[in-house]
């Protein structure tokens, strides 16, 4: 039986809430990739980890497409900015 007192999600909040619960899913499945005893069980997490980044990716994009998950170009200036700040700290 469907509550009635409940509104039903939109598209937007509904690709909202998939790509939340991917990023969710990535952070774990990055600790657990990363804390795991054996070869075949990294190797098995880290392979669910790319599936997780590249359904995120695809959740992204689709709403990016749509305008509900809107991404400013940066500026060149800034990008060399930073670029160098981080190649100075590896450098150290």
């Amino acid at each position: 039986m469907e509550n009635q007192n409940c509104t039903p999600m939109g598209e937007e909040q509904k690709l909202n809430d998939l790509l939340t619960s991917e990023k969710a899913l990535s952070g774990m499945y990055n600790a657990f990739c990363s804390e795991s005893a054996t070869t075949t069980v990294r190797s098995c997490l880290c392979n669910l980890l790319q599936d997780q980044h590249r359904i995120g990716e695809e959740l992204f994009n689709e709403m990016n497409s749509r305008g509900w998950y809107p991404v400013e170009k940066a500026e060149d200036a800034k990008l060399n900015s930073t670029k160098q700040k981080f190649s100075q700290t590896a450098k150290v």
